[in-house]
């Protein structure tokens, strides 16, 4: 594939959670959304297969979001990716590659959606993630940092992963 093709989509409605602090499913005017809490770092996995058509050149994760109630500030963003190939590691325990971040400022009208991307190389960023093969991305809202400034709610509603 070429850079900026989209290789997954992901809403909502078809996150897992964690045991413990994971974003809580919400709905904004019947459109399914993840609410990532301002206070508490909050995550959710989703999972999917990397294509077979996937030429090697790394991931741009964009997360489309809105503030429940917030005009302004700053949310960043966290994404790691965990490779779930055939024979790899155990997946009784969690084995995600290093985290990579995007702070994006919220839209001035609440309910506009904004966009984040967080970039991925190919490699160790990606977990030495291959085409073809199974794998499970963690976003959280790094709320506990500096750069995240925008109280209230992130309203999380698709994630596109699209070739770099």
């Amino acid at each position: 594939m070429a850079t900026g093709n989209t290789l997954a989509v992901f809403t909502a409605v078809g996150g897992a959670y964690p045991s413990s602090n994971y974003a809580t499913p919400d709905l904004r005017n019947a459109h399914p959304v993840l609410d990532f809490d301002a206070s508490t770092e909050e995550s959710c996995y989703f999972e999917g297969v990397l294509p077979d058509t996937y030429a090697g050149g790394g991931l741009t994760v964009e997360l489309y979001w809105m503030a429940t109630s917030a005009t302004s500030g700053d949310v960043k963003w966290g994404g790691s990716i965990e490779r779930m190939h055939s024979n790899g590691d155990d997946l009784d325990s969690d084995s995600f590659a290093s985290e990579q971040t995007d702070t994006t400022t919220t839209n001035g009208t609440s309910g506009k959606v904004t966009k984040s991307a967080i970039t991925f190389s190919s490699g160790s960023n990606m977990d030495s993630l291959a085409a073809g093969e199974p794998f499970r991305l963690k976003v959280a809202r790094k709320a506990a940092d500096v750069a995240d400034t925008m109280t209230g709610d992130a309203e999380l509603s698709r994630i596109v992963v699209k070739e770099t």
